[in-house]
C-alpha cells in the first residue's frame, strides 16, 4: 500500500517539476531600454544617441554588444576591426583622426561630423526592431548617411537572419517590387529599371518593423544614385503576414 502511494506521489512530483520547467522556458524575458547619449564638439562634432537594453543579463548583453560594435564600426575610418573598443574609445579615436587631418591640412576649414541616432521602432514577444541612423562627414563632397535595422529575438538577444524572418522570399519580393514601383513613379522620373544598375530586383539589405507594418528602406547607393536619397516606405502587416515567420 505504502509503495503504491509512494509511486503515485513520485509521478505527481515529476509532473509538477516538468510543468514548472515548461512554464519557465516559455516565460517572457523582460527587456527595457534606456537612452544613452554622448556629445563632443571640442574637436570634431559628435552626437551619438542609442537605446541600451536593460534586463536579463545574457539577453541585454548580446543586444548591447551588437549595437555597440555597429556604432564603433560606423565611426571607424581605418581597415582595422575595432570590436573590442567601447563607444567612448571610438569617439576619442575619431577625434584623434580629425586632429591628425587638421595637422596635415591646417588650411582646411572642414570640421568632421559624426551623428548617430538609434531608436526602438517595434516591440513584440517575438521581435525587437531597432533602427540606427548614421551620418558621417569627413571632408568629402558630401556626408554619408546610412540606416540599418537590427531585428532581435527578445528571448535570446540574438539577431534574426532574413531566412528566419521571411518564409516566402519570392512572394515578399513581388510585393515589395510592386510597392517600390508605385513609390518611384510618384517621386521620381527615373525608370525603376535604372535603380538596380541593370540588375534584377533586389530586397533591401535590412528590413525593419514598426507599429504600422514592415519598413522597407534602401540606402543611397544601395539602389539608384546618391541624388535619389533614401527610399523608404511601409507595407501594412495585413498585406505581408502570410509571407513572414515573425511579426
Amino acid at each position: 500500500m505504502f509503495n503504491r502511494l509512494y509511486q503515485v506521489l513520485k509521478k505527481k512530483i515529476l509532473l509538477v517539476v516538468a510543468l514548472s520547467f515548461l512554464f519557465s522556458c516559455n516565460e517572457e524575458v523582460k527587456i527595457d531600454f534606456l537612452e544613452e547619449n554622448i556629445e563632443a564638439s571640442k574637436d570634431a562634432e559628435i552626437s551619438i544617441n542609442y537605446p541600451k537594453a536593460d534586463g536579463s543579463k545574457v539577453v541585454s548583453e548580446l543586444i548591447n554588444n551588437t549595437i555597440k560594435n555597429y556604432i564603433v564600426s560606423q565611426t571607424n575610418l581605418s581597415e582595422d576591426s575595432l570590436t573590442n573598443l567601447s563607444i567612448n574609445d571610438a569617439v576619442e579615436r575619431f577625434n584623434t583622426e580629425y586632429k591628425n587631418f587638421k595637422n596635415d591640412f591646417p588650411d582646411s576649414s572642414q570640421k568632421w561630423e559624426a551623428f548617430i541616432d538609434g531608436e526602438v521602432t517595434y516591440r513584440s514577444p517575438e521581435v525587437i526592431s531597432i533602427a540606427i541612423n548614421s551620418y558621417l562627414d569627413t571632408g568629402g563632397a558630401h556626408g554619408n548617411t546610412n540606416i540599418k535595422f537590427f531585428n532581435f529575438n527578445p528571448q535570446s538577444g540574438e539577431l534574426y537572419s532574413k531566412t528566419e524572418l521571411i518564409n516566402n522570399t519570392v512572394g515578399l519580393s513581388n510585393v515589395i517590387e510592386n510597392k517600390l514601383k508605385e513609390e518611384v513613379k510618384s517621386n521620381s522620373d527615373e525608370p525603376i529599371e535604372d535603380f538596380f544598375f541593370g540588375k534584377d530586383f533586389q530586397l533591401p539589405e535590412s528590413i525593419g518593423y514598426s507599429d504600422e507594418g514592415l519598413i522597407i528602406l534602401y540606402n543611397p547607393y544601395e539602389i539608384a544614385s546618391y541624388s535619389q536619397g533614401i527610399i523608404e516606405f511601409t507595407i501594412p502587416f495585413n498585406e505581408v503576414n502570410s509571407l513572414l515567420n515573425i511579426n
